[in-house]
């Protein structure tokens, strides 16, 4: 008898357990979003979910990676996010294109291009003269990884694809594999998967795109239209919630910062995880606070428009709405 009195009390005790762990979820609102890659470049997203950032503001953030930017503007559109994280620069074509109810872009996440440059060996006197000649590993047609490379290289005097080769046809997601396969001399690549080239002795980081390019609006959130006036407090909830991990990201060490945003990289040891963020601070990587300047905007566009990816600038006004800070 007591053994069976020991067992229900045990019983209700645990489903009391799992009932109050369980109810905080009924009341949050569900938000998906989806990224343009898995990196540890967008740390302050990661310790804004693990430090509970988005549970104050009432939200269960789930995020997944889209593998491309082209890939977070299709999940917006289709309905399977609510939020993408990706460049501006899908926003601006959507809305060229004349989409009615078009993408807007609401808090900024990163204010540099986070990749860097990886030769095959060590080059501690590179210089982007070096480059010419060369066979370059870029990025998808469009996207900001490889205009942002083209712009650096038509500042230094070397036209792409005339002085050099920028190679367009590797999927994003495929890049690290291709360059470690014989393809090119170099690859621009993101965190953690530049340190892993080089922990494997299979390339090395010789510049950084993100100091040579300036501050541009990177990476931002963005959601369609109808969404952000149907779903303003959401919307003002998610941007409270990420200025905190910018913060937090901003005011703490490396060693900190990789002990809380750990769980989102399980398979990257704490030494390179901590490398990594020292690396992105190094540069200036992470932005002060969500809002999106048109100064930064204009430069974004000027680079596209460079590369060959824009007719016209499109109105900041219409595709950038920071009020919801």
């Amino acid at each position: 008898m007591k053994k069976i009195l020991c067992f229900l009390i045990t019983l209700m005790l645990l489903m009391t357990a799992f009932a109050c762990h369980e109810a905080p979820d009924d009341t949050l609102t569900k938000i998906n979003v989806s990224e343009v890659t898995h990196s540890v470049f967008y740390a302050p997203q990661y310790a804004a979910i693990e430090l509970g950032y988005f549970e104050e503001e009432g939200l269960d953030v789930s995020v997944t990676n889209a593998g491309g930017a082209d890939k977070v503007m299709a999940a917006i559109l289709s309905g399977d996010c609510q939020i993408g994280l990706a460049g501006p620069e899908q926003t601006i074509y959507l809305y060229a294109a004349g989409q009615d109810d078009y993408v807007v872009n609401f808090a900024q996440l990163t204010q540099r291009d986070g990749s860097f440059l990886i030769a095959r060996e060590p080059d501690e006197n590179f210089t982007i003269e070096k480059l010419r000649g060369s066979h370059i590993i870029g990025g998808r047609v469009g996207g900001m990884p490889v205009m942002i490379l083209e712009y650096i290289l038509r500042n230094n005097g070397i036209e792409p694809n005339v002085d050099c080769i920028v190679d367009t046809s590797v999927a994003f997601n495929a890049m690290s594999g291709a360059f470690i396969g014989g393809t090119g001399d170099y690859v621009s690549l993101f965190e953690p998967n530049a340190t892993t080239l080089e922990k494997a002795g299979e390339g090395y980081v010789v510049m950084s795109l993100g100091t040579e390019s300036g501050k541009i609006p990177y990476t931002v959130y963005q959601a369609q239209k109808s969404f952000m006036t149907e779903n303003p407090d959401i919307v003002k909830g998610f941007t409270r919630a990420i200025q905190k991990g910018l913060d937090y990201v901003r005011t703490h060490s490396s060693e900190e910062i990789a002990a809380v945003i750990s769980p989102h990289f399980t398979d990257t040891s704490m030494e390179d995880m901590i490398k990594v963020i020292d690396r992105y601070k190094s540069i200036d990587a992470f932005a002060v606070d969500t809002t999106l300047t048109k100064e930064s905007f204009d430069l974004l566009q000027t680079i596209m428009q460079e590369g060959g990816q824009l007719d016209k600038f499109e109105e900041y006004d219409i595709l950038v709405d920071n009020s919801y800070r």
